[in-house]
């Protein structure tokens, strides 16, 4: 069936070719299928990339390919003397995609921001329930606690009150969670008892239309004529889904695709002595791991946490997996994030002392284990698959079977959100180059409710020190209270941390002004093709 489908995309894309030969496309070979359109629901990469970079914008953004911000739909703010109030000034004019399912009679308003908000907030929105699982950043970052109002004060200025300080409140605000979304639109779907076309059928301000998704096959877009910071170069962009790193490189050497998203670093030598294409890679903000549930036995004692920790060969990850391109991971996040604690050393191989754990935790015949993995690779893991089975051969040596389990990346990530899961292999990538993301998402209390906080651990301690971290504004008392949560995490061990990877790109020499995130997302608005 799956080879079916993917026949019938490229026959998709070989149509769309002959139709519009005469349009500037872009064809991006992808990694896997957006789980949807509306982010606020998901947290995928590669879902960001169909939906928040393309689709929307936000009331502050992030400069192309850096942690810079600028402003988006908001042309100005101000924050008051307390840091509780903020206060934006929406740009003019700013047009809403105009599709066969929607056509906007306004520009953006106040109430749009409102809007897109509160439905993720309070509890009595009408569009609250439309998130089953969760409204997974919101969640996650305690929104509902530190937001008190959202206002419209008038059309086009938009006042958001707090609870408390915040620090980094305008960073998160540029994550892809609070994209501005169409009050009209939602107004619409809501007379037609269809709120689940906000998601199928999104619309929103950003620099592409949404045309048609066949899943497993490709994603279509078109550009917006009424982009408020002017028509893109680009007349089409589509997404190729090609799961295999290897097929996306064979299909950008035979001018299928113009991008390949993250060739495997064993490609890297090849493809930068093919004149045709070209390399673009950077630091990422991303920390591959092991995430151990907590509420699993024996996992559940932090003695096993430690010995998988110790059998852990990292060195051995970065040079088979990765090919170098990578460095061994210690701490949650990686030496590129401030407040990174440089003065403890990623741990290094010590069998005798996981055994030694192993034994004092009552555990020393071993056990098993089961290992969830991702089919396909991405941009943090060129193969989960070979990273496993390094895994499974360290970790057999101080008695843990490990049974390697491969499932669709979308699929793991709404299980391992459910905690069904004993231990996944993961990545996490910062939204917005504040610590608080690493930190909070990963290890505070409300996001195991949340889901995104998938080893299910929660220590009080640690809630306050990221709770303070927040509500200050001087950067050396964050950066000691990240560096003392840095510490209790290392020591309870939820995480086997294993490496930092570079990110990497390859285009065709005919694609100009891409730019590599450190976030491992890809915004195309910049994009030109010669």
């Amino acid at each position: 069936m799956s080879r079916r489908i993917a026949r019938y995309g490229m026959a998709l894309l070989a149509l769309a070719a002959s139709l519009h030969a005469g349009a500037k496309t872009l064809t991006v070979c992808t990694e896997a299928n957006p789980d949807g359109f509306d982010y606020a629901l998901f947290h995928a990469n590669s879902t960001a990339d169909a939906s928040s970079e393309a689709l929307y914008n936000r009331l502050v953004e992030f400069e192309p390919g850096t942690t810079r911000l600028v402003p988006g739909l908001a042309e100005r703010w101000e924050i008051s003397p307390d840091g509780r109030s903020y206060t934006f000034h929406l740009r003019a004019g700013v047009a809403f995609h105009t599709t066969p399912w929607f056509k906007p009679t306004r520009p953006l308003a106040a109430q749009d921001v409102v809007f897109s908000v509160m439905r993720q907030l309070d509890p009595r929105h009408p569009w609250y329930g439309q998130a089953r699982p969760g409204w997974y950043y919101a969640s996650a970052m305690q929104l509902a606690r530190l937001v008190q109002r959202v206002v419209a004060v008038d059309e086009r200025t938009v006042r958001i009150e707090l609870s408390r300080p915040e620090a980094p409140l305008l960073a998160n605000l540029a994550m892809g969670f609070p994209s501005v979304l169409s009050a009209e639109y939602a107004q619409q779907l809501e007379a037609a008892g269809r709120l689940e076309d906000m998601n199928l059928k999104p619309v929103g301000t950003g620099p592409f239309v949404f045309r048609s998704h066949v899943k497993d096959a490709v994603v279509r877009y078109d550009a917006h004529p009424g982009y408020f910071r002017g028509r893109v170069a680009l007349d089409k962009l589509i997404f190729s889904i090609s799961p295999d790193p290897a097929a996306r490189l064979q299909r950008l050497k035979a001018g299928e695709c113009d991008v390949a998203l993250y060739p495997v670093p064993q490609s890297w030598d090849d493809i930068r002595r093919d004149a045709r294409l070209q390399l673009l890679t950077g630091p990422g903000l991303v920390t591959t791991f092991v995430a151990l549930n907590v509420t699993r036995k024996p996992l559940d004692d932090r003695r096993v946490r430690q010995a998988l920790v110790l059998a852990t060969d990292r060195p051995a990850v970065a040079r088979a997996v990765y090919a170098g391109a990578a460095t061994p991971a210690g701490n949650p996040y990686p030496p590129s994030q401030w407040s990174y604690d440089e003065r403890v050393a990623p741990p290094g191989q010590d069998l005798a002392k996981a055994r030694e754990l192993l034994k004092a935790a009552g555990v020393a015949e071993g056990f098993t284990l089961k290992l969830w993995i991702r089919s396909g690779a991405g941009a943090t893991n060129p193969s989960p698959r070979a990273t496993a089975e390094l895994l499974q051969a360290d970790w057999a040596r101080i008695g843990v079977k490990v049974e390697v389990v491969t499932l669709e990346f979308g699929e793991l990530l709404k299980r391992t959100r459910a905690g069904e899961h004993d231990a996944t292999l993961l990545a996490w990538a910062s939204d917005n180059g504040d610590p608080d993301n690493f930190l909070t998402p990963n290890f505070s209390c409300a996001a195991v409710t949340g889901g995104s906080n998938v080893s299910r651990w929660c220590r009080p301690e640690v809630d306050a020190l990221l709770a303070e971290a927040r509500q200050v504004a001087d950067l050396a008392r964050r950066d000691s209270l990240y560096r003392r949560a840095q510490a209790l995490v290392r020591d309870d061990a939820p995480w086997v941390p294993l490496v930092y990877p570079t990110t990497a790109i390859a285009t065709s020499r005919r694609v100009v002004g891409l730019a590599v995130s450190p976030f491992g997302l890809n915004n195309y608005a910049k994009v030109d093709l010669r």
